[in-house]
């Protein structure tokens, strides 16, 4: 059950890109336990928004608190140590390092957690990490590297956790189990997390919140049943049949 305050709060942030800015005062608050998705045609913002989040592509103006403190201009590795870890997109696993290098490389119970993430419950969330543990990061296929991917963030024991696209390109069946870990995180864990999510239909059953961005700025914002019941809200903004279920390629 998601607390009543939020953890993450973001008001009117603008980011840019050189003369290009892509984030025109976005606004968002999570709470802990919460999972929002954040969704929208490509190039609307979503990924910006999770890079201004950490410092990554600073946020020229607006606001960004987390557990009540301003980290707006704070450097990404100091947002980071706070408690705010990212499932980057493409994974970016280490190529060079096994499986197990890369989840204790810079593992750590920094913020004091009565329940840190340890190697042994990544290796029962993902037990196919166990099994590879010997294995380098460039010889996993891309369903176990996305669970590396994951992994190694949780490791950090955050308290929010970031995820770009975790399932882009991966089989039908490797994104229902990672969507299934993903929502078991934050249930049980307790961890506010923001997806960065294609999939709709899918989503919409995992998700606590939709959030739907356009140019920039956030144009939906709804519990996922009430925008799961809305497939005009789907086929507008998405280009998603919600009678079918049917995604249209962006």
């Amino acid at each position: 059950m998601a607390d009543a305050m939020p953890l993450l709060e973001i008001e009117a942030i603008e980011t840019c890109y050189g003369l290009s800015q892509v984030l025109f005062g976005l606004s968002l608050s999570v709470r802990s336990g919460e999972m929002v998705a954040m969704m929208g045609r490509n190039g609307m913002g979503k990924t910006t928004t999770v890079r201004s989040i950490l410092g990554l592509t600073p946020a020229r103006a607006g606001t960004i608190r987390f557990a009540g403190v301003e980290v707006r201009k704070l450097p990404s590795f100091r947002i980071a140590q706070l408690g705010i870890g990212l499932v980057p997109e493409g994974r970016q696993v280490f190529p060079n390092l096994t499986v197990r290098e890369n989840l204790v490389a810079a593992s750590g119970n920094r913020l004091g957690s009565g329940d840190p993430w340890t190697l042994e419950k990544i290796h029962a969330l993902f037990p196919r990490l166990a099994e590879r543990g010997g294995n380098m990061g460039n010889q996993l296929s891309g369903g176990e590297q996305q669970m590396l991917a994951i992994g190694r963030a949780l490791t950090l024991n955050p308290k929010v956790l970031l995820l770009d696209e975790p399932t882009e390109g991966l089989a039908p069946i490797i994104v229902e189990e990672l969507l299934r870990a993903i929502g078991s995180i934050t249930r049980a864990g307790g961890i506010c997390s923001i997806i960065v999510e294609q999939h709709a239909q899918k989503i919409l059953s995992l998700a606590d919140r939709v959030v739907i961005l356009e140019r920039g700025a956030i144009v939906h914002d709804a519990e996922s049943r009430a925008l799961k019941a809305d497939p005009a809200a789907l086929e507008r903004h998405l280009g998603v049949s919600g009678a079918t279920g049917d995604e249209a390629r962006h």
